[in-house]
Order: C-alpha cells, then structure tokens, then sequence
C-alpha cells in the first residue's frame, strides 16, 4: 500500500526522515498533553481572575481571549503550536526542494498513462481568500507555481496532513472523508448509489478517491482553484489505479451544466472560503444537483461553550484560517435555501467519529436534497 500512496512525495533521507518524525511527535505531545493544560490554567487561575473582577464568568470568547492571551501557559503553548506548524513544512521542503524536478516528470509519467482526466486553466482568477495569506501557513498557499508545471503546493499539503494531524488521518490520509462516506451510508441507506460525484475543493483527492473507492461504478469529478494540487492528486490517483476526472474550477461558478450530479460533497472546503464565496457554492450545489439528488458537505467542528470557542479559534488568529470563525458562525442550512434549496430539504447535521483531536467528537455536515 505504502508503495503507491507515496508516489507522488519525496524519497526521504534517514535525517530527513528523523525530522519529520520528531516534528509530528512534537505536534502530537503538544496536542495530547499540553493542551490540556490550558483547562487547568483557565479552571485555576483565568476565570477565578476574571470572576473576581468581573462578579460573574466569562460569556465571550473574547472576553476569555483577553486573559489567557495574557497567561504564561498559554503564551507557551501558542508560541510552540505555531512553530511546530513552521517546523512542518520547513521539514517537507527540505526534502523536497532537490527533487521537485524529479516529482514533476513523475507527475507527467503517470499522467501519459492516465485513466482519469485532468483539465487545468491558467486564466482561472485565483479568489482573494487563498491569494490573500497562506492557509495553513503553508508556504505559497494551494496555488503557488514555483517553476513549470509544478506539484509542490501538492506534496507540501499530502505530506503535511500526515505530520499535522500526527499520523492520525490514516495512510491515505482519509479519516474525514471516511466519516462523511459512513454518514451518508448510515443516516441515508435508502438514498440511490450514486453514479456521478463531484468532490468540491479537493486539493490533492485523498478525499476523491476515496468516493472511487467506495463506488467504483460513479463517474467521480474533482475540483479545486490551485493547479500544483491537481497535478499532485491526478498523479497520486493514476498511482493508485483510481480514475478520477480533475478540472481547475472555482466551486462558485463551475462549468458544469445545470444537473450533471447526483452526489456533490467537500471536506473542510467552506472555513477556507468567504463570506461572500460561502452562499455561492451553496447555490452551485444546487444548481449541479440533479432532481433527487443530495449535497453534504462536512467541516470544522464549533463549540458554543466561551473556553472552547476561544481555543478553536486559534488558527484563526495565527495560521490564516481565517474565515474559520465566521463560518462557524453561519447558519449553513439557512443559507442553503436562501440560496434554493426547499424549506426542510437543507438540514444541519452532525457526523460522530473518530478524530485526530480529542475535542473534536462531532464534525457539522450541511445537508441538502433536491
């Protein structure tokens, strides 16, 4: 398994590889054990302080904000949180930056034996949201060419998510698409098998070719704005035997006509998105939805409580996700049928699961039928 799956990363020295263990132990030792320290402080010390001052407990996540930011033990937290997000991807390129020539020529190898399609556009206009700042950090962003026909953005991405999330995402790195695809199985039993998928915003396919893998029958569509990672997830799908149609779109405005799917789905697309871009793609999925057919689409988890909405908010506030707060804050079904879906044919749902967090055991899936 592992043969193919890493085809399309980097051959990895011994140091190299000694780095990007030490850099995911150290994100997994912060996550599980000095995480959980912030409750501690804040039981102990933060809202006891604002308590006293205050006559009552905080009802903000800003108002918690503005004293453990001032906390010793948050200090640290944050300041290695954000290093060990550096530490990353400084780990990736430095193994992939001597071959990326090497990747590109693997990526054309793979892709002039290419059972799938992929249709790349140069004159997309890249959306402001991923132009704006690196989500993530990642150097570059989705979209960043660094040389002809590059791949880079897609192997920092593939590699990171294994690092990021400790190993826990699986090996191909799947474990959120996998509680979205055993959501619809469950809750929707009597839905009709799918014979046409659109995966919006799909960055390098592990969630693509996973719809595949699951339906092997279905004509499965992949779409994201940056080029580097559908070149990396039209070569890794070739890799792995998987036919997958890959197209340069924007999930606003595609260029599929109206009715062309009957299962249009995405993973932690919408908190990389906008305000304004969020109601757009909600309206495309209606559009592209054949009569009967159902969108769900799956992301970040909120939490109403005050403490844990200021700790989700942290890569809000420093690794550029940040849209990620006020897409928690919308009310996704609603503006589902604003934008056409029947009043009750737009629901908010929650899919349990594992996760790579300990906080996180309900992921928020917005689900629409037409």
């Amino acid at each position: 398994m592992s043969l193919y799956l890493d085809a399309m990363l980097p051959n990895r020295t011994q140091d190299q590889r000694a780095r990007q263990d030490f850099v995911k132990s150290f994100r997994r030792h912060l996550a599980l054990k000095v995480r959980s320290g912030l409750d501690e402080v804040y039981e102990a010390r933060v809202k006891p302080k604002f308590e006293k001052a205050h006559g009552r407990e905080p009802q903000e996540r800003k108002e918690v904000r503005r004293e453990m930011t001032q906390d010793p033990y948050y200090q640290f937290w944050s300041a290695m949180q954000r290093e060990s997000q550096v530490l990353m991807y400084d780990s990736i390129t430095d193994a992939l930056e001597p071959q990326r020539e090497q990747l590109i020529e693997r990526a054309k190898e793979l892709g002039r034996k290419a059972q799938g399609t992929l249709e790349l556009h140069p004159e997309l206009e890249i959306p402001k949201y991923h132009t704006a700042a690196d989500i993530h950090l990642m150097p570059g962003g989705f979209h960043t060419e660094v040389v002809e026909d590059d791949v880079s953005a897609g192997v920092l991405y593939d590699a990171g998510l294994d690092i990021y999330a400790f190993g826990l995402m699986g090996p191909k790195k799947d474990l959120l698409v996998r509680t979205l695809i055993n959501y619809y199985q469950k809750e929707y039993p009597n839905h009709p098998r799918p014979t046409k998928i659109l995966d919006m915003g799909c960055a390098v396919g592990n969630s693509t070719t996973s719809w595949k893998e699951e339906y092997p029958d279905a004509e499965v569509h992949g779409i994201d704005v940056g080029a580097p990672c559908l070149r990396h997830a039209h070569a890794r799908a070739e890799s792995m035997g998987i036919p997958i149609h890959y197209k340069q779109e924007n999930a606003e405005k595609t260029s599929y006509p109206d009715e062309s799917f009957d299962l249009v789905v995405s993973v932690i697309m919408f908190h990389e998105t906008s305000q304004s871009a969020l109601p757009n793609i909600l309206g495309e999925s209606y559009r592209l939805l054949k009569p009967g057919g159902m969108m769900m689409h799956l992301d970040v988890p909120g939490c109403a409580d005050p403490f844990g909405a200021f700790v989700m908010e942290w890569e809000c506030k420093n690794t550029n996700e940040n849209f990620a707060n006020m897409y928690r804050a919308t009310d996704m079904a609603a503006t589902a049928i604003k934008m056409g879906f029947e009043e009750g044919k737009a629901r908010n749902e929650g899919a349990a699961a594992k996760s790579f967090s300990p906080h996180f055991s309900s992921w928020p899936v917005v689900v629409g039928e037409k």
